[in-house]
């Protein structure tokens, strides 16, 4: 609350000004939202099971009992979300504005050391022409399509099938006609590759996108279709030195990955359909499966390794209807673990082979259903959903006690199990 109170304080004057010329504006928005969540098994999740990501495999006691065979539920509001949006004079011809938005999700997850920490989600300053836009700041990574993305009540937003991830960045796109091209070059912050945000920096290159976006109103602006298509590379350079008979070696091997994404929205007076697909190398940043692996050791006297990627792809759809009063959706997501196409000596590193640098290694699938109800009254929102998310683990072979994976890193033997998540939420915008 004390936040809140300050940024006010902070932005009065700037409001106080806004009333005076109409050269400059300032909008407060956000909203207060409750989600009341039960799950049938322990999952492996983010902030305290808020952002769920799929059900963990078994684990067995001495007696054969599964012990994440196990429900549990939680009460949480901090996804309560508060933003500000400003506008100025133009500069250079072009229209100026700018958003702060941020909420109480935290940006740590391991020992809860800012739990309900107040946490900056968006940050941006915009300068728009009449075809062209500049983004300069914390915003969406260009895989995630803010006119298509899912649109489920749970925080996840469809994640490891959806690409999720805010990232600083320097966007341009550029309209013409029906068409829009955009590129972006992005760091890494909240969301970031197995060892973390220097991974990328260390690499000396940037994530680099670019998107092309079609845009078309059919059927007297009755119909309106919207679709696109993405490619992206990134290049990591995972360790600064190597260890050796406790010796340290200077190191500079890279891995670098590439991906693409395609999407399409068809929108209706009554129904929206969503649909997007994207096959990536190592998209561990993107909150989906995949990642990357150690491929050989090139020096045995230095420990000095190279890597390969672990690759996915993925796909989800919904359809909803589009009443202002109560809006019924069913969404749906699949994601697979690729391997690699060179063969992968070990995850993780000799530096810290603890540390793993794959999301789902051990993992076939995932998929997911779940419908969802909203009610609306004006402002205020009550969503109901479930969700029935199944993920496909490597069997253990019972003699040498290893997984059923090939040297690719891809599983050939599995079984499944399943978490069904009950969510009740309430949301009031302001």
């Amino acid at each position: 609350m004390k936040w809140i109170t300050l940024t006010l304080m902070f932005f009065t004057p700037f409001f106080i000004k806004s009333q005076e010329s109409k050269s400059y504006n300032i909008g407060f928005s956000g909203f207060v939202k409750t989600d009341y969540f039960f799950d049938s098994r322990e999952n492996y999740n983010i902030r305290e099971g808020h952002f769920l990501m799929y059900p963990k495999e078994r684990f067995l006691d001495a007696d054969g009992n599964d012990i994440n065979r196990k429900g549990s539920f939680n009460f949480l509001s901090i996804q309560s979300r508060f933003g500000v949006r400003f506008s100025g004079p133009d500069v250079l011809n072009a229209k100026v504005s700018g958003l702060m938005e941020a909420d109480f999700f935290g940006n740590e997850n391991a020992a809860f050391i800012d739990n309900n920490g107040f946490r900056l989600r968006h940050a941006y300053a915009k300068l728009n022409w009449e075809k062209t836009e500049i983004i300069a700041g914390q915003y969406w990574h260009p895989f995630f399509i803010p006119n298509c993305f899912s649109g489920v009540v749970s925080f996840n937003t469809g994640s490891p099938m959806q690409p999720f991830s805010r990232n600083p960045q320097l966007r341009i796109q550029h309209t013409t006609g029906s068409l829009t091209a955009t590129a972006a070059v992005s760091a890494q912050r909240d969301f970031t590759s197995p060892q973390g945000a220097y991974a990328l920096r260390y690499s000396m290159m940037p994530d680099i996108s670019a998107l092309l976006q079609f845009d078309q109103s059919l059927n007297e602006n009755r119909v309106k279709l919207q679709l696109g298509a993405g490619l992206g590379v990134k290049q990591l350079q995972p360790l600064l030195y190597t260890t050796a008979a406790n010796k340290n070696y200077q190191t500079s091997e890279k891995v670098a990955s590439y991906a693409a994404t395609a999407y399409l929205k068809l929108s209706t007076p009554l129904l929206t359909f969503k649909s997007q697909a994207t096959y990536g190398q190592n998209l561990f940043d993107l909150l989906m499966i995949g990642g990357y692996a150690v491929h050989s050791v090139i020096d045995t006297m230095k420990n000095t390794v190279d890597y390969t990627t672990v690759n996915n792809l993925s796909i989800w759809s919904e359809v909803h209807t589009n009443s202002k009063k109560l809006q019924f959706g069913l969404w749906g997501g699949f994601t697979k673990n690729l391997g690699s196409v060179n063969e992968i000596l070990f995850y993780g590193n000799r530096v810290n082979g603890t540390e793993s640098t794959v999301r789902g290694s051990n993992l076939h699938h995932v998929w997911r259903l779940s419908p969802r109800i909203v009610a609306m009254h004006e402002k205020l929102h009550f969503a109901f959903e479930t969700e029935l998310t199944s993920a496909a683990y490597a069997e253990t072979n019972k003699v040498s006690g290893k997984l059923a994976r090939n040297e690719f890193g891809k599983v050939t033997d599995y079984y499944s199990v399943k978490n069904i998540r009950v969510l009740l939420a309430v949301i009031y915008h302001f």
